[in-house]
């Protein structure tokens, strides 16, 4: 079983113990292309066998979550899992919250919750968090594209769609517009619908996969490597590849994109991924046998 398995995960279970399920079941290398705090539901991405060779080449592209932010109180995690630590009952309406969304799309800077896997200065900051300490944590810049309001829901709180780029935290969002708001929030829910090339309609559930159907949603290797070029080598060229032997200037049409991957074929099977040397010689990154 080589390939990825867009497993649906559920509330309360962690990325690892999600792979640590496909391990035992399949028996295959496994490892998750992009982690999803435990409270959160959706998304996560497995790579299975031979796929988890290609996680330094794949991007981590747009990303839309489902989130609900719950207005009245603030929590040191920033969901509804962490203890108390601000409350308000200046509860906006869907125009105040509506109002201020311009203000989160774009280019933002963002400061990350120290309840999170980031290090700084060699710790893990919520193993930090844990101790009682905090730590000067620098906002850094991230791309919101889009944020829809969608619905208020029960007990003050506002149902979002967001879109945004890599090392986007949406508790921080729903922290952030309560502070925007001048009434604490925190992030009641949270539901990663899509991550890249990997969406809910290709999704597989826990259940599914332990009643013996992970191969049959088995996704290909190259699923999420789309944004690089494809070459299908020709058949001449076809030993040289698969020995893993550089490609002269002259044995094939990239010369002049110095810098680039490239996905290789033979007979519509990946072999690997190139880069183009300086020299236009097509380089071996990495050959998948």
């Amino acid at each position: 079983m080589d390939g990825f398995l867009n497993v649906l995960k559920p509330p309360g279970m962690s990325s690892g113990t999600v792979v640590a399920i496909v391990k035992r079941l399949t028996g295959e290398k496994a490892g998750h292309a992009g982690t999803l705090d435990p409270e959160a539901c959706g998304i996560l991405p497995v790579m299975v066998g031979r796929a988890t060779r290609l996680f330094d080449f794949m991007v981590e592209k747009q990303k839309t979550y489902l989130a609900e932010v719950a207005f009245g109180f603030a929590t040191d995690t920033q969901d509804a899992q962490g203890t108390v630590t601000e409350k308000g009952d200046h509860y906006p309406d869907t125009e105040a919250v509506r109002a201020i969304l311009p203000r989160f799309t774009g280019e933002i800077l963002q400061r990350p919750p120290m309840y999170s896997a980031l290090k700084i200065g060699g710790e893990t900051l919520y193993k930090l968090a844990l101790k009682g300490k905090t730590a000067d944590i620098p906002a850094r810049p991230i791309q919101i594209y889009a944020i829809d309001l969608l619905d208020e829901t029960p007990r003050h709180g506002m149902l979002l769609r967001v879109t945004c780029g890599r090392g986007t935290y949406i508790r921080t969002l729903c922290h952030d517009m309560g502070q925007a708001l001048g009434c604490p929030a925190h992030m009641r829910f949270l539901l990663r619908e899509q991550t890249g090339a990997f969406a809910l309609d290709s999704a597989v559930t826990i259940e599914e996969i332990k009643a013996g159907q992970a191969e049959a949603h088995l996704l290909p290797m190259d699923t999420p490597l789309a944004h690089l070029t494809r070459f299908d080598v020709p058949s001449h060229l076809e030993k040289l590849c698969d020995n893993g032997v550089r490609l002269r200037p002259d044995e094939h049409p990239f010369a002049a994109d110095a810098g680039a991957s490239i996905r290789l074929y033979i007979r519509d099977r990946l072999l690997g991924i190139s880069r183009v040397a300086e020299d236009g010689t097509l380089v071996p990154r990495l050959v998948i046998r």
